[in-house]
C-alpha cells in the first residue's frame, strides 16, 4: 500500500490525460454523444471535483453545489459553482446538521434540476457524516433520477472516533439508497488499516484521489478512444442495479507489474468486504506505451477469479504518455455483502420496512 500512496498523491499515477491514446480501437462514444455530469456536495464532495478536473479528465461537466460560499474561493474556476439554500444558510454552512443540507437542497431544486438536464449519467460525490452532503445528495439523487439519469453515488464513511458522524453516515447512505443505481463506499477507517501511519491531511487527500481516479477512469474510457472501451450501455447494466459497492485499486512495476497491481487491488479493498459474491464490477487498466492487450486481460483475469462466475463483469483498459512501464487497475465493485456497513443499512432497512408505523405517535 505504501507504493500505492506514493503513486497517487506523488503524481506517478495518473487520472486523465489531454495526450491519450490517438491509435485506440474504437471512437464509437464521444463526449458529445452522451452528457455526463459530475457533482460534488460539500466540501468533500468539491475536494473529489477539484481534483478530477486538475487531473484533466474530460468528458463530463464538472458541479460544485455547497451551503457555504466560502468553499468555491479554493475550488477551480473551471468548476460550476452553485450555493444552494442561501435563504436559509445565508451562506454559511449547514452546520453539520443533515436536515439543514437537505431543506437547502429541496428549497433550491430547480438550480439542481437545471444542472442535471438532459444528462444520462450522474456521478454524485460527498463526504457523509455532516450536513450538506448527507443530507443533500439524497435530494440530488432523486432529482437526477426523475430526469432519467443513471446515477452513481460515491461516498466516503467517516473514522470510527467520529461517533456522532457516523450515525448521520449511515443515516444517510440509507436515504441515498433510495434514489441511486449505485452507492459506491470509501471507508476512512480502511484506509487507517491500510496505511495507519498515513498523516491526517494526507489521509483524506487519498481518499479524494481514489473517488476522482474511479470517477475519471469511468468517464475516460466512454468518451475517450482507448485500447479496450466500456460504453454506456456497459455501465447501464452493471451499476444501473448495483446497489452497494466499493472501490479498489492497485499500481505495480517492473516485470511482474501485472501480478503486483492485480494483487494489490485484491488487498486493498476501501469497504471491508470480499470479492466473492459480488453482483458486477467494472475493471479499468491504465498503462504507458509497453502496456500489452495481453497484460491487461490478464490483470482482469487475475481479479475476476475471485468473484462469482455469474458475475457481470466489463472490462477497459488505456494507453497513457508518459506513463512510464507501470500499470494501474481500478476495480469498481457492485452488489457486494458483509460489510459491517452494509449489515447496519440492510437492519435498518428491514426495521423500517417491518413497522410501517413506527413514526406514529401512540394514541389512547
Amino acid at each position: 500500500m505504501t507504493d500505492l500512496v506514493s503513486d497517487l498523491l506523488g503524481g506517478n499515477a495518473s487520472v486523465g490525460d489531454d495526450n491519450a491514446d490517438k491509435g485506440a480501437v474504437s471512437d464509437e462514444f464521444s463526449s458529445s454523444e452522451i452528457k455526463i455530469v459530475t457533482a460534488g456536495f460539500g466540501g468533500g464532495g468539491a475536494n473529489s471535483v477539484n481534483r478530477l478536473i486538475k487531473a484533466g479528465v474530460k468528458g463530463t461537466e464538472f458541479v460544485s453545489f455547497n451551503t457555504d460560499s466560502q468553499h468555491f474561493k479554493i475550488i477551480d474556476d473551471r468548476i460550476r459553482k452553485v450555493m444552494i439554500g442561501k435563504s436559509i444558510t445565508r451562506g454559511l454552512g449547514a452546520g453539520g446538521d443533515p436536515a439543514v443540507g437537505k431543506k437547502a437542497a429541496e428549497v433550491d431544486r430547480s438550480l439542481i434540476e437545471k444542472e442535471f438536464q438532459d444528462a444520462q449519467l450522474v456521478f454524485l460525490c460527498g463526504g457523509m457524516g455532516g450536513g450538506t452532503a448527507t443530507g443533500a445528495l439524497p435530494v440530488a439523487a432523486q432529482i437526477a433520477k426523475d430526469q432519467g439519469a443513471i446515477v452513481i453515488s460515491m461516498v466516503t464513511y467517516p473514522f470510527n472516533l467520529e461517533r456522532v458522524r457516523k450515525v448521520k453516515a449511515e443515516e444517510g447512505i440509507q436515504e441515498l439508497r433510495k434514489y441511486s443505481d449505485s452507492v459506491i463506499i470509501l471507508d476512512n477507517n480502511r484506509l487507517v488499516q491500510l496505511v495507519p501511519n498515513l498523516p491526517m491531511d494526507k489521509a483524506f487527500a487519498l481518499a479524494d484521489e481514489v473517488i476522482a481516479k474511479a470517477i475519471g477512469g469511468l468517464v475516460w474510457t466512454i468518451t475517450q478512444p482507448s485500447m479496450i472501451n466500456i460504453d454506456f450501455a456497459d455501465v447501464r447494466s452493471i451499476m444501473g442495479h448495483g446497489d452497494v459497492g466499493f472501490i479498489a485499486i492497485g499500481t505495480g512495476r517492473g516485470t511482474d507489474k501485472v501480478n503486483l497491481a492485480a494483487e494489490s487491488v485484491l488487498k486493498n479493498k476501501l469497504l471491508d468486504v470480499d470479492f466473492e459474491g459480488a453482483g458486477g464490477a467494472i475493471i479499468h487498466v491504465s498503462g504507458g506505451s509497453s502496456l500489452s492487450l495481453g497484460d491487461a486481460t490478464k490483470a482482469g483475469e487475475i481479479i475476476t477469479e475471485r468473484m462469482d462466475p455469474k458475475a457481470n463483469v466489463k472490462f477497459g483498459a488505456r494507453i497513457i504518455p508518459g506513463f512510464d512501464d507501470g500499470i494501474e487497475i481500478v476495480a469498481i465493485v457492485t452488489g457486494v455483502k458483509g460489510s459491517s456497513i452494509i449489515g447496519k443499512l440492510d437492519t435498518k432497512q428491514r426495521e423500517s420496512a417491518s413497522d410501517p408505523y413506527s413514526d406514529l405517535e401512540m394514541i389512547g
